[in-house]
């Protein structure tokens, strides 16, 4: 049994198996969307491990001690839990299976990112909820791989997973019932009734320049209008909240440029030696504009493309790299 699928094999009905991230950057590849090569650890190499090395019920017992109501309840179970992951041994067949799909990238860095089971929908989406850990090399590889799993159990994550999906069994019991719930399952799932996680794999982009687009205007809810965001950098830095970015608006009946707003940004996230850093930047490097005009018409037509062919408005991230776009996620717009 294999434990991991190029993105090449994997399309948008694969959120059981490959997490919402995972199936949306598989569905985009074979769409002939610029998306930088990578591949999924899928949900059920995270089970197997779980299933191995007998964490299930450890898990449930800590996750049964949490007290919703008192924040330092859950930060403490959180805790008991990714330590219990950290300390257990990766098992020897997946860790080959996971290194061996890294070679053929024949990338020095990757970006390691987390991907739930439970989908992304309009009232929906884990974006920000687990974790990613860019620059990654081989070295770090499986630690960086348990390390998402385990963000599966952070505060953020129990909260939300409790909040959003309380219908839902909070820990792996592999096919048990946990009292009288009903286990429902998500899309492409045949045997789990929990929300899992996988782990994409992707090629690590050195971005000048990345960010958000929301293919629908978020505030006015204007169809026609497009917001690009952007800023110098790793996007890390825009997700996190950490800059300000850059924002343009477009028309996209025609494609014009609506308005620009320029934002001062006074540092970047960028790798620096082998490792992912802030960097200052200065005043003149940091208030210039961070795409030109063309550039800001080439992204909006590409995510024009992503947004029609899944017919609904689209929460994009993006990178440039020597001169070329690439795309990173797209999830639906859960605001609207």
């Amino acid at each position: 049994m294999k434990f991991t699928k190029n993105f090449k094999e994997i399309s948008k009905k694969d959120v059981g198996i490959a997490g919402g991230k995972g199936a949306s950057l598989g569905e985009m590849l074979n769409a002939r969307i610029p998306v930088p090569p990578g591949f999924v650890v899928l949900a059920s190499a995270f089970d197997r491990f779980l299933e191995e090395t007998d964490l299930f019920q450890d898990i449930q017992a800590r996750l049964d001690e949490v007290n919703y109501k008192d924040t330092n309840s859950v930060d403490r179970e959180s805790n008991e839990i990714r330590e219990m992951i950290a300390d257990t041994k990766f098992p020897v067949d997946l860790g080959k299976e996971i290194t061996s799909e890294f070679k053929k990238l024949k990338a020095q860095y990757v970006a390691v990112r987390s991907s739930a089971t439970a989908e992304d929908s309009k009232t929906a989406s884990w974006a920000g909820e687990l974790e990613t850990y860019l620059n990654t090399t081989e070295k770090e590889l499986l630690v960086n791989v348990k390390k998402c799993w385990s963000s599966l159990f952070t505060p953020r994550a129990i909260f939300y997973r409790h909040e959003k999906y309380p219908h839902l069994t909070p820990a792996p019991l592999l096919g048990k019932e946990r009292g009288k719930a009903s286990l429902p399952l998500a899309k492409g799932e045949k045997q789990r009734g929990y929300i899992s996680v996988a782990v994409v794999i992707q090629k690590m982009i050195q971005s000048e320049v990345s960010g958000i687009a929301f293919t629908v205007h978020p505030v006015t809810e204007d169809k026609n209008q497009m917001i690009l965001e952007a800023g110098l950098g790793l996007g890390e830095a825009i997700v996190s909240g950490q800059i300000t970015p850059d924002s343009y608006v477009i028309d996209k009946r025609n494609w014009s440029i609506v308005d620009i707003n320029i934002a001062e940004q006074t540092m970047m996230i960028t790798k620096k030696g082998v490792k992912t850093s802030q960097i200052k930047l200065s005043k003149n490097k940091g208030n210039k504009q961070k795409l030109t005009g063309r550039q800001i018409v080439e992204l909006a037509k590409l995510c024009g493309q992503i947004e029609k062919h899944y017919g609904f408005p689209c929460d994009i991230e993006w990178a440039r790299e020597k001169g070329k776009f690439y795309i990173t996620q797209s999830r639906p717009i859960t605001t609207l």
